[in-house]
């Protein structure tokens, strides 16, 4: 059925999201189903569910007729919507459209406008598929960050070394208690970044040293817990990385980096104060 649904056209793009996120955690949990005696039946079946799912999802955010009220229904979203979804869908959208001044209505509504933090880096992103370039002074968290739009990642995969490294610690530690934690680890992963890059907190991670390595993985293993169980053992997790009372004032910066993410997405809505 969730493979079926992925192949729908005309829900929210965040319904995908889930939707994907859920069958991703289904195959983990029980790999033997829909698959072949040798996994190349269900190899083959994911492929070509991923390349219909790209196609339709290209043909639903980019309609061949985008006349001049289709951009500014969709510039009109994208700046003044209550949801934050519909946001990022017209943000979705704005990355096909060819306007010639799009790059700059969409700076300047950064520069000029209270946005959500999620709804900036999905803007920044947007930017970075237009091909725009230069830099852009933001408030991220209220900090005054300074961004590159030609680096903004557009996939984990293209984020620094370092940040791969915390989440692949995290992963490796988890996996030997739920083999389900890794999925999990690396979407609050994904979420934490879109609220953290480009401020302090992120500059801190992307020192490329063991020690940061571990307290930051570890803090993200222990929101990961809470998150997931509601619950988790302090002690234990810093035994675990081997947190060691040097270490423990960076640890406990960490941690409170990636809680200020959690209460800003459970208010929904304004950041909380720096």
């Amino acid at each position: 059925m969730l493979r079926f649904l992925l192949q729908c056209q005309g829900e929210d793009a965040r319904h995908y999201e889930e939707w994907d996120s859920l069958l991703t955690w289904l195959d983990m949990a029980f790999p033997e189903d829909g698959n072949a005696e040798d996994g190349t039946g269900f190899i083959i079946a994911k492929r070509e569910k991923e390349q219909d799912e790209a196609t339709i999802r290209e043909q639903f955010l980019n309609p061949p007729d985008q006349d001049e009220a289709y951009v500014n229904q969709v510039l009109y979203i994208m700046q003044n919507h209550p949801m934050i979804d519909q946001q990022i869908l017209a943000l979705e959208r704005a990355a096909y459209i060819q306007a010639p001044d799009m790059d700059e209505t969409i700076k300047n509504w950064l520069v000029t406008q209270q946005v959500h933090p999620v709804v900036q880096f999905k803007a920044l992103q947007c930017l970075r598929k237009r091909g725009a370039t230069g830099t852009i002074t933001l408030e991220r968290l209220g900090e005054a960050t300074e961004l590159d739009l030609e680096v903004i990642p557009l996939s984990m995969d293209e984020f620094p070394n370092p940040i791969i490294r915390i989440l692949e610690r995290t992963e490796q530690v988890a996996e030997v208690d739920d083999p389900t934690l890794p999925h999990f680890a690396r979407e609050l992963w994904k979420e934490s970044l879109q609220f953290l890059y480009g401020t302090a907190a992120y500059h801190w991670m992307l020192r490329d040293d063991d020690d940061t390595v571990d307290y930051f993985a570890a803090a993200l293993h222990l929101t990961l817990l809470l998150t997931v169980y509601g619950s988790a053992n302090d002690d234990d997790i810093r035994d675990t990385y081997g947190i060691t009372e040097g270490l423990r004032f960076r640890y406990e910066q960490a941690c409170k980096a990636l809680r200020q993410v959690a209460v800003l997405q459970q208010s929904g809505d304004e950041e909380p104060e720096s």
